[in-house]
């Protein structure tokens, strides 16, 4: 079973349309993850809450590609930075940024690229590829979300607080994921069908 970028797939030959499409999905794509963002679950013995942001985050990568994932990342950043409420629980600002969240945020951009990059090399082809491939975007977030909370708390406990309680709800995340690109790449494959008749 092939995992294609669909949107490499379905976008159009023209350029003007294929602008269009591009800006389209990234603007779709970042309200996606704002939505996500607001599903959402305090836990009280953390500061990192439970949400559906990284699912959004790395199936857009995986459907979008590198480019436009990282894109649509940087663009849901902007607007919460610009005081649209898009964070969890409706936050926004600058200052989350700088807060005991920061560094997921920063690690949402690399997860979209990576996943993405990953995807358009065709190394998620396969099932066990593409559950290599959606880990690997799953953990980017908390290299620069552990390692950033950990500035104020210290690694261990950081790894305890920013990590563990989250391992669960990631590997159902990841299985949902998969069924999304099993979904993509049934569209792709239709879509290229079309294309080729």
């Amino acid at each position: 079973m092939s995992f294609p970028v669909l949107a490499d797939v379905l976008r159009p030959s023209d350029r003007v349309p294929a602008r269009l499409y591009d800006a389209s999905l990234v603007a779709g794509f970042s309200l996606l993850i704002a939505l996500s963002a607001q599903v959402s679950i305090p836990l009280p013995f953390t500061p990192v809450p439970v949400t559906l942001q990284t699912f959004a985050v790395v199936l857009s990568g995986a459907l979008l590609g590198s480019r436009r994932g990282a894109i649509t990342v940087l663009l849901y950043l902007a607007e919460g930075f610009a005081g649209l409420p898009v964070f969890s629980l409706g936050r926004a600002g600058i200052a989350h940024l700088f807060g005991p969240t920061g560094g997921y945020l920063v690690g949402f951009v690399a997860a979209a690229w990576l996943t993405g990059f990953l995807v358009e090399r065709r190394l998620a082809g396969s099932v066990p590829g593409a559950l290599i491939v959606l880990l690997l975007g799953y953990l980017a977030p908390y290299v620069s979300g552990v390692a950033w909370l950990g500035v104020s708390v210290g690694l261990p406990r950081a790894f305890a607080l920013g990590f563990l309680p989250f391992l669960a709800g990631d590997a159902l995340k990841v299985a949902a994921s998969l069924g999304a690109l099993s979904g993509a790449s049934i569209v792709g494959s239709r879509a290229a069908d079309r294309k080729r008749a």
